[in-house]
């Protein structure tokens, strides 16, 4: 998944798979990566990386790593992002869901 993203964020700049497609991966991979490294429960996980996104979004929305001195820091605005998009909401949304859809333990009642 993260090599998908990064193939994403190199090589493709067009106005639907990198905006839209890569913004729903990210969730997963968020998820991916927290239920590799963590003993969240799946739940939980897709909580927390749909969490992280919209926070993450909120920061493009407060300018965050301007405040911060990190405007100029390739780095930082792959991390932070750089501009606020209210459809990247829509896509964390939809990344979260394809999450819950395809991961069969969070759709059975009371499991992960």
């Amino acid at each position: 998944m993260f090599a998908l993203e990064v193939v994403i964020a190199l090589f493709i700049d067009d106005a639907f798979i990198r905006p839209f497609v890569g913004d729903s991966l990210a969730v997963v991979l968020v998820y991916l990566a927290l239920r590799a490294a963590t003993p969240l429960r799946r739940r939980v996980a897709l909580g927390a990386a749909l969490g992280v996104a919209v926070l993450v979004e909120l920061g493009q929305f407060l300018r965050l790593s301007e405040l911060l001195g990190l405007g100029g820091s390739g780095l930082a605005r792959v991390v932070l992002g750089s501009s606020f998009d209210p459809f990247d909401l829509l896509c964390y949304a939809a990344g979260a869901a394809c999450v819950a859809l395809l991961d069969p333990s969070i759709r059975r009642c009371g499991a992960g």
